[in-house]
């Protein structure tokens, strides 16, 4: 059921423009949107009659695919298979392997090669990976997956703990798996406070919390939610995954970054290739690039390789599947 909450939430983002502008009325720019689902779920097709907003020329809910990844713009792939209880992890990454595999599939023969995907259904960094090498003619630059949740909450953390709007924060990194491996990061982070930039180290003064219960928090936020409404944070996750589509299509401000699920080919802070590993990126005329440059730390590196070791046991089991 998350996935339809998640979904419920974000298409009124993008119906407000919160995605792809406000502006999509003008010329050419009405936008099409295709609802795909498996027959079983027709819950999808009560979104239908909420989605009649202005800037929609067109809703198409189906469960065909050559209707629905047909010459994609954009592709969000909010579902996946949720880890039920009893089911060991091989199991969970077999069964979304299999429908990563198909979506991929689907991108090759039916979308744009321009395509920009992002990957939301957990493990995402795998799934998104699976997606792309499904997909071999469209650039695995294309392909991404969602972080941007832990970053935001990160951010918040931070915001929270000196006083002011999450807006005066910027800079937080969220390093490696959308997992509790996460790294959040904070060392090139800065705090507007009363007109300054400040290190978030100097705003926050408190270095333990920064290098422990600030992690954690954020590592564990999403258990905390279902725990505390017994519901995962559909609307945050919606939210976030706007601002993540609204980055690649509008850009990221001069000094600043954000975080990604991105290739890790090339990198240069020595992460493993052939990996979608969460980095800190700018973004202009729809292409990310990651951050080069920042000061990595011993402590830094330690909880950065730790989530990479995950990633690639995570990739080495899923490509078992995937090649099978």
């Amino acid at each position: 059921m998350l996935c339809w909450q998640i979904a419920y939430s974000l298409l009124f983002g993008i119906a407000k423009g919160d995605v792809f502008g406000k502006d999509q009325v003008k010329g050419r720019k009405k936008l099409w949107l295709d609802l795909h689902y498996v027959t079983s779920q027709l819950i999808l097709l009560g979104l239908v009659y909420p989605c009649l907003f202005h800037l929609f020329s067109e809703v198409i809910p189906t469960d065909k695919e050559e209707v629905a990844f047909k010459d994609l713009d954009a592709a969000i792939l909010v579902g996946s298979m949720p880890r039920r209880e009893g089911m060991e992890r091989k199991d969970l990454l077999k069964a979304n392997v299999a429908i990563f595999k198909s979506q991929g599939a689907a991108l090759e023969k039916y979308a744009k090669k321009t395509v920009k995907v992002l990957v939301v259904g957990n493990p995402a960094n795998t799934n998104c990976l699976i997606a792309a090498k499904s997909a071999p003619s469209i650039p695995k630059e294309n392909f991404s997956c969602l972080t941007r949740l832990d970053h935001n909450r990160a951010r918040s953390q931070v915001a929270m703990r000196c006083g002011v709007p999450a807006t005066q924060v910027k800079n937080v990194i969220i390093w490696g798996n959308h997992s509790s491996t996460q790294y959040p990061d904070v060392h090139h982070c800065k705090v507007n406070m009363a007109g300054s930039d400040l290190a978030c180290f100097d705003a926050v003064k408190d270095d333990d919390w920064l290098k422990g219960a600030f992690i954690s928090t954020v590592q564990q936020r999403g258990a905390a939610v279902i725990a505390a409404r017994k519901l995962s944070s559909a609307m945050s996750a919606a939210k976030a995954i706007c601002d993540h589509m609204r980055d690649i299509w509008s850009g990221t401000p001069e000094g600043e970054f954000v975080s990604m699920g991105v290739y890790s080919s090339s990198n240069s802070y020595g992460v493993a290739e052939d990996l979608i590993y969460s980095f800190p990126v700018h973004i202009k005329d729809k292409q990310w690039k990651i951050v080069d440059g920042l000061a990595i730390n011993d402590f830094s590196r330690g909880k950065m390789d730790a989530t990479a070791a995950e990633l690639v046991e995570e990739r080495d089991t899923a490509f078992t599947f995937l090649n099978a």
